[in-house]
């Protein structure tokens, strides 16, 4: 993956309460929540292009860190479902590591992560994807990237789509944003999510923003659904 400088070197914790996040060991040596294990397990991904099948209108090229599973799959359940904010550090390190290689070469770049609902950031105490989207946008500056985070839509609550085929999917997920402001991007604008699945989140964001003149030139997500095929 494109080198951003060390990712762990300086991320040794010599104190945590917590076990490992991505394999629940309690073992010494912890670096921002994870073992040494875990650790070259995600080193080891490599982002590639991603794209659900069938793919929904309005996606943009999709990048992934890696499949849904090990230890980015229990390290993003940790972050997001156990309370463990701390992991946003390390996670939104390696996003930038995805949005590096979904962007090409360095240039200034404007991120825009899908927002939680109210419901679900009051959940989580926090927009999780907002505390991705800073160290994210802190690791890409350091390596000499000009970027700019901003949060131009807001969520809506959105129904139950468990019985919804792809198109009425599709249409649930436009209806659950709307646009907060129009605000210029600068350099391309980069989409960040956590997981894709579907692709209908992503989707729908991308037309609400290039109807507001912000076309998305891809979307960077750490991980991708086994049931979706990883190119």
């Amino acid at each position: 993956m494109p080198d951003l400088g060390g990712l762990w070197a300086d991320l040794t914790d010599l104190v945590l309460p917590a076990g490992c996040a991505g394999c629940a060991a309690r073992s010494p040596g912890l670096r921002r929540g994870f073992c040494p294990r875990c650790v070259d397990e995600l080193e080891s991904l490599r982002p590639a292009p991603t794209r659900p099948d069938p793919a929904p209108p309005d996606l943009p090229p999709c990048v992934a860190l890696g499949p849904y599973g090990g230890a980015l799959r229990e390290g993003l359940l940790a972050y997001k479902e156990r309370g463990r904010h701390g992991l946003a550090r390390p996670l939104g390190a390696l996003l930038a590591e995805v949005v590096a290689e979904a962007v090409g070469p360095p240039g200034p770049v404007t991120l825009v992560a899908v927002p939680d609902t109210a419901r679900a950031a009051r959940a989580r105490y926090g927009d999780h994807l907002e505390r991705l989207a800073r160290p994210a946008a802190a690791r890409l500056r350091a390596a000499g990237w000009p970027v700019r985070v901003l949060r131009p839509l807001r969520a809506l609550p959105r129904p139950d789509s468990v019985e919804l085929d792809s198109a009425g999917r599709a249409a649930a997920a436009y209806a659950a944003f709307r646009l907060r402001r129009t605000v210029p991007a600068v350099g391309a604008v980069v989409l960040l999510d956590d997981i894709v699945t579907t692709g209908a989140t992503l989707a729908a964001v991308s037309r609400i923003l290039h109807r507001a003149g912000m076309t998305p030139k891809a979307a960077a997500v750490l991980a991708a659904t086994q049931k979706r095929r990883l190119r």
